[in-house]
């Protein structure tokens, strides 16, 4: 398959192939005579799980990590679990962040007469200023 086509079958448009080559999560393309990169069924695989595991919010590092535990048939399952776990983690943790900052937004809001007048509380908060 060429770049566009494996692009269709895995859902990863053709420049984060070419990124995804380039640090190493996906092994280089074959090329074909005329230069053009060649991809087998088992690198639009690759794609897809990598795909999968972006659209679940992992990093790149931890993917490369899933990927290897993929790759080796004698992982212990343990092993993926812990990289699961610890994502589960850091996403209850930036949930969290966002909702404090959506309710430290959601009262600025509602400090703020949203009218004519000039004083708004969202604004000084953001200046660091004390507001009433």
């Amino acid at each position: 398959m060429n770049i566009g086509e494996t692009a269709a079958s895995s859902g990863v448009s053709a420049k984060m192939i070419r990124h995804y080559e380039s640090i190493g999560l996906l092994p280089p393309a074959a090329r074909s005579e005329a230069g053009y990169r060649r991809y087998r069924a088992q690198d639009v695989e690759t794609l897809r799980f990598i795909r999968r595991a972006r659209d679940l919010g992992f990093s790149l590092d931890s993917i490369h990590d899933l990927l290897d535990l993929w790759r080796d048939r004698s992982r212990a399952s343990s092993e993926v679990k812990h990289l699961a776990l610890d994502h589960v983690a850091t996403l209850e943790a930036k949930i969290a962040e966002l909702q404090s900052m959506a309710r430290t937004l959601r009262h600025l809001a509602d400090a703020c007469h949203g009218d004519e007048r000039p004083d708004c509380p969202i604004l000084d908060d953001l200046a660091g200023c004390p507001h009433g």
